[in-house]
């Protein structure tokens, strides 16, 4: 088994496994422990994997800590991401995108791994709060200072991410050069503006949740009891089966096992196939539990998915779908429903190129 070769990271000349391994699931509190952790990295790492993705608010830090101890004597063999944004600690200053939590969040991750540099800060989701152009501000004097050496966004709207870059180039600022976001065959929104958005600016797009949240593990067929998951009752409606909303969903994803079946694969291997297809996905992050998650992630990493089965797929969940809102990986503030139609609209997060500061 293998990580399925490499590809470029966008305009950055970096070369990724087409596998990053991420590490949402180890921590306090999480699925994987110290020894777990450990052993899944060590051996993500001899299969090839080259790229590792945590964020600080993962099991608030202990995600980070145990990176730092799995790779100590094997840093320059990882691209390193974390991400900042989510609240760490009691107190609800310790969060958002602001230069004054930048500057403190990178210190305190930079301690955590135990590395003087991160390979790549990215912004954990938009913050309606502060304005973009702080942001990158924030970030660009990061790159100067060599303790990050690039950065990127995560599940931010397709204007956004234009408005980064035109705002990057009118100020003299260093720009964002990743992505990070959803995608699976059950949840392909971002085919409509974040994809192509992407390829216009040549920004590396890294994807997560293959398996769409667990709704391609195989559990989720028509006819079965409602899977239990931890994440049902933190995103409450989202995994319900009996849901109207999620109706079609669920056809869908037993069609797709169906579909995985007829061609002798298995719902991983498909669903990974499938994230790996796309010419704009430079590497699908996978979370796996235990190692024998992660084998699997590693058997499907080579699949290649014939354009019959990509065409059964389209049939089954046309491009640009998401059956839920919330699938996206977040709901904007203007559509959350307080605001929705009855209030003022949030603070902007963007500057319009041109426009003042």
């Amino acid at each position: 088994m293998s990580a399925g070769g490499t590809a470029y990271l966008g305009r950055t000349g970096v070369q990724l496994s087409r596998l990053t391994l991420g590490a949402m699931n180890f921590g306090v509190g999480a699925p994987s422990g110290t020894d777990d952790a450990t052993r899944i990295v060590g051996a993500a790492l001899d299969a090839g994997i080259t790229a590792i993705d945590t964020a600080d608010v993962y099991t608030q830090g202990a995600s980070e800590e145990l990176i730092g101890q799995a790779i100590a004597g094997r840093r320059d063999e990882v691209f390193l991401a974390t991400k900042f944004h989510g609240q760490i600690g009691q107190d609800p200053r310790n969060a958002g995108n602001s230069r004054r939590w930048i500057v403190r969040a990178v210190e305190d991750s930079l301690r955590r791994l135990g590395t003087d540099r991160i390979d790549l800060y990215q912004a954990h989701r938009p913050d309606p709060h502060t304005n973009i152009l702080e942001t990158l501000q924030g970030l660009d004097s990061l790159v100067r200072q060599g303790k990050i050496l690039y950065y990127g966004t995560s599940v931010f709207p397709p204007e956004e991410l234009a408005a980064a870059q035109h705002l990057a180039r009118e100020h003299g600022l260093i720009a964002p050069v990743t992505e990070q976001v959803p995608y699976s065959a059950l949840i392909r929104g971002i085919e409509r503006g974040t994809l192509p958005v992407a390829r216009s600016y040549g920004l590396g797009v890294l994807t997560f949740g293959p398996l769409a949240a667990g709704w391609l593990g195989g559990a989720y067929r028509r006819g079965n009891p409602q899977p239990t998951t931890t994440r049902a009752g933190k995103i409450p409606g989202r995994f319900d089966v009996d849901a109207p909303a999620n109706a079609r969903k669920l056809d869908a994803a037993g069609a797709l096992a169906d579909l995985a079946g007829v061609n002798g694969l298995t719902l991983v291997q498909l669903a990974v196939g499938f994230a790996l297809s796309h010419p704009d996905v430079t590497s699908v992050i996978v979370g796996p539990r235990t190692l024998g998650h992660l084998d699997s992630y590693l058997d499907a990493a080579t699949t290649v998915l014939e354009p019959g089965v990509l065409d059964a797929i389209d049939a089954i969940t046309a491009p640009g779908t998401n059956y839920i809102e919330r699938d996206a990986g977040i709901i904007i503030p203007a559509l959350s429903p307080g605001r929705l139609r009855r209030s003022t609209p949030p603070t902007p997060t963007t500057t319009a190129p041109g426009a003042s500061s």
